[in-house]
């Protein structure tokens, strides 16, 4: 696993350009969306957003920024499964996925301290999903998997309980974004 090969499995599934009417999002390409190719400073028409372009943003803002990388060398599978959810919910959400299972998992802390919630991976956070790795071997990253998986699942049903205009979505999320 690499990110490389993270990037370009994203945008396989994204592909090119999207302007869907329900996606709040609004123009796509690579799975960028407009906003966020005009915050990079991209201001041409969306049909035309450079391939490279979006490989940086995607390498940037959805794997270092949030600080992906350092679940990697611990957790591969894990830190896949959050770059693929920062991707679709924001990287913000894909780091509280991880907070809040690992806060579940340790055994009201006898295992390892709380986290606290915040916007990246910290040193608080790499410590405990180290230690709960240690604790619980091989078996545990699935178990996390499961974990991280359930609150994505409980969000997308949400989105679409909340914006009725998000059922146009909601079975390709399901589909195509867990498991």
């Amino acid at each position: 696993m690499d990110v490389d090969s993270l990037i370009e499995e994203v945008i396989g599934r994204e592909g090119g350009y999207s302007n869907h009417p329900a996606d709040k999002g609004g123009p796509t390409r690579w799975g960028i969306t407009q906003n966020t190719a005009r915050a990079h400073g991209f201001g041409g028409d969306m049909r035309h957003f450079p391939r490279a372009e979006a490989v940086a943003i995607y390498r940037r803002i959805y794997w270092l920024r949030p600080g992906f990388e350092r679940v990697a060398s611990h957790a591969p599978r894990v830190a896949a499964e959050l770059f693929d959810t920062g991707v679709n919910m924001g990287p913000a959400i894909a780091v509280s996925f991880l907070q809040r299972a690992l806060n579940a998992l340790n055994r009201g802390a006898s295992d390892f301290a709380d986290v606290a919630a915040g916007t990246a991976i910290d040193a608080a956070t790499e410590k405990a999903l180290v230690a709960f790795m240690a604790r619980r071997g091989p078996s545990g990253e699935s178990v996390l998997m499961k974990a991280i998986e359930a609150l994505q699942g409980e969000r997308y049903l949400r989105l679409a309980e909340q914006r009725p205009a998000n059922e146009a979505f909601l079975y390709g999320w399901l589909a195509n974004r867990i498991g």
